[in-house]
């Protein structure tokens, strides 16, 4: 079952898809892939934002309210552990998806999804830890 439709399938626009790199992460192996920390010198280029130097994540760089927290399929996630979960989302299901906790069980995890099909949900990983049966 491919599931119901987003209610609104609006393109997702990012203002910016590369990560920021941490300054000077390009002399320090140890701190190459290294995430984002904001420089604290008192005569740091990157921190005073000078001409050339690297750019500092703002709020500018956000994106936009509408499509913001939406995946590529057009809906939004909600991480769901057991079926009084999913219920929730009966009236949202052309707006919110499901996502099967980690540490659910496989026998949970079965009746989570037949029960999404009876509501018409969309379970984003419903083929997880779902393996058929092998009768030897």
């Amino acid at each position: 079952m491919a599931g119901p439709q987003p209610l609104q399938k609006r393109t997702i626009v990012k203002k910016r898809t590369k990560k920021f790199a941490r300054h000077q992460s390009d002399l320090f192996m140890r701190i190459r892939d290294s995430s984002w920390r904001k420089p604290k010198g008192i005569d740091g280029r990157v921190r005073r934002r000078f001409k050339g130097a690297l750019p500092m994540p703002s709020i500018g760089y956000g994106s936009d309210k509408r499509t913001r927290n939406i995946h590529p399929n057009g809906f939004k996630s909600v991480v769901v552990n057991n079926v009084a979960e999913l219920e929730m989302l009966l009236m949202h299901n052309r707006t919110y998806a499901a996502t099967v906790g980690k540490s659910v069980s496989s026998r949970v995890r079965r009746s989570i999804i037949e029960r999404a099909e009876q509501l018409a949900i969309r379970v984003t990983n419903a083929n997880a830890r779902l393996r058929a049966e092998e009768d030897a």
